[in-house]
């Protein structure tokens, strides 16, 4: 069976490029590349070309995400391997692979409408360090765990989205089981991960957006001490406080962005134990605000 390797980048669809720009740098701590026209920019974290593309559309919401095969025979088998199982697969052509710098590119959607995309090959600049837009400790945390993990909004119910996300070689399930006081069954999560990183996608949480949070792991845990203070220091919503989750055991907290959703803010995430456990509550902290 043909896996995807990690969630490589995303796209975003921003009403205003500007505040993310500022946001993206001078907050999080992105290093940020102009575009191929005005409405565009690129946010790096490592040395690939981009981590993540800023599109000024006026949706403020997720475009797309993009998983990774490990080269070109298995980005092959996994258009078979998809198209086997019923879904619809639509190649990329040459110059639509070289606007998201990669070699080769297919796209798809998942069951609740979310895009996604498929490549493998993309486009690593080892001759041009990341350059963080502000000062920091250390770098981000992406090698083997991609660009780190976020919550997709699911319209159909966890057992067709967990169907489909195992056609990509993705594996977990629910891991969150929160009692809430007057009703029968347990709210609950599911998580799923690719590689090393303890998960990569998680799904549960209502929403307007198609994301709901987006996590960027730091190296250094000072890096998440200083994000704080600037989301203090300028009146930035923060909506979960420092904690620290059970499953993953990341220390993080959350703040609002330009566009609504939430950036994590973590550090010391561990790694998967590829094996099925679940949890009531978080270790401590994270109270929702």
């Amino acid at each position: 069976m043909q896996k995807v390797t990690e969630l490589g980048y995303m796209g975003i669809g921003v009403k205003s490029l500007a505040e993310w720009k500022d946001y993206a740098s001078r907050i999080v701590g992105l290093e940020v590349v102009d575009g191929a026209h005005p409405g565009q920019c690129f946010l790096r974290m490592d040395y690939w070309h981009h981590r993540i593309i800023v599109e000024e559309d006026g949706s403020d919401d997720l475009s797309f995400l993009g998983f990774r095969v490990a080269g070109a025979e298995e980005f092959r088998a996994m258009r078979a391997q998809l198209e086997e199982a019923g879904v619809t697969v639509q190649p990329a052509s040459a110059g639509e692979a070289q606007e998201r710098h990669v070699l080769e590119l297919m796209r798809l959607e998942d069951p609740s409408g979310n895009a996604l995309e498929i490549f493998h090959g993309p486009h690593v600049q080892t001759h041009k360090p990341f350059h963080p837009g502000r000062a920091m400790h250390g770098r981000f945390m992406t090698g083997t765990g991609g660009l780190g993990h976020l919550i997709l909004r699911e319209t159909v119910g966890f057992e067709k989205t967990h169907t489909f996300y195992s056609l990509l070689g993705m594996r977990g399930g629910v891991e969150y089981r929160i009692p809430i006081p007057g009703m029968d069954k347990p709210f609950e999560i599911m998580f799923l991960h690719c590689n090393d990183r303890d998960h990569t996608l998680a799904f549960g949480l209502p929403g307007d957006k198609r994301i709901n949070h987006l996590m960027l792991e730091y190296e250094n845990f000072h890096d998440v001490g200083l994000a704080y203070d600037l989301v203090q220091q300028n009146e930035i919503h923060v909506g979960i406080t420092p904690g620290c989750h059970a499953n993953d055991q990341m220390y993080s907290f959350y703040a609002a962005n330009p566009s609504g959703w939430m950036i994590e803010f973590g550090w010391g995430g561990r790694d998967s134990t590829h094996q099925s456990e679940y949890y009531d509550r978080d270790t401590y902290g994270h109270k929702a605000q």
